[in-house]
């Protein structure tokens, strides 16, 4: 037996005794209580939260908020008149440096920390909610999930080959001690809580 067959041995016989997760209150039972939750965390955390009835209402919306925004690119097709909404799948990343406005689809939101789920099924490329400008994400009201085990009970169970959760817009505070929005990713983050 080698030096690491054993010391793998030694440490699989000195395991501690296995003992069952603790069970987690429901926090919020109501789905209202899960939307305002949601909403007062991602407010907290610098997001911008809309509810909306429809995509028609998230374009204008967005129109308005962004009016000077030059290049706009969306995973939606029904944004096609005011955006990119093909993007090949080979395409260089450098050439969206000058993306102003990304709107995507997010899969579920979670209310405990106002974050939003994320994968390459949702993304024409995984560099855009990073290397936008300004991000506006589009979720169905129904898919906000109170805790983070909710969440990973739903995407441990999925297949992807990339997945984020997205809290909030980029910011840091290591640069003189002073808060930069926008330092490693979007500037700005717009959440659509769609009915």
């Amino acid at each position: 037996m080698s030096s690491r067959d054993s010391i793998l041995a030694a440490v699989a016989r000195n395991q501690p005794e296995r003992i069952p997760l603790p069970e987690i209150p429901a926090f919020f039972t109501e789905e209202a209580d899960v939307l305002e939750k949601f909403t007062t965390v991602a407010v907290s955390i610098g997001s911008r939260v809309f509810r909306v009835q429809s995509l028609e209402e998230v374009k204008q919306v967005l129109l308005e908020e962004h009016s000077g925004a030059r290049r706009i690119v969306s995973a939606f097709p029904e944004f096609a008149a005011v955006a990119e909404t093909t993007i090949a799948p080979g395409i260089d990343p450098h050439t969206l440096a000058d993306l102003d406005l990304a709107v995507l689809p997010a899969q579920l939101g979670v209310a405990e920390n106002g974050a939003l789920w994320v994968t390459d099924a949702q993304l024409p490329l995984r560099v855009l909610p990073f290397i936008c400008q300004h991000l506006a994400l589009v979720v169905p009201q129904k898919n906000i999930v109170p805790l983070m085990q909710q969440a990973y009970e739903v995407i441990g169970a999925q297949e992807y080959g990339f997945g984020t959760f997205v809290a909030g817009p980029s910011k840091t505070a290591d640069i003189e001690q002073s808060l930069v929005l926008g330092a490693h990713g979007a500037r700005t983050l717009s959440v659509f809580l769609l009915e």
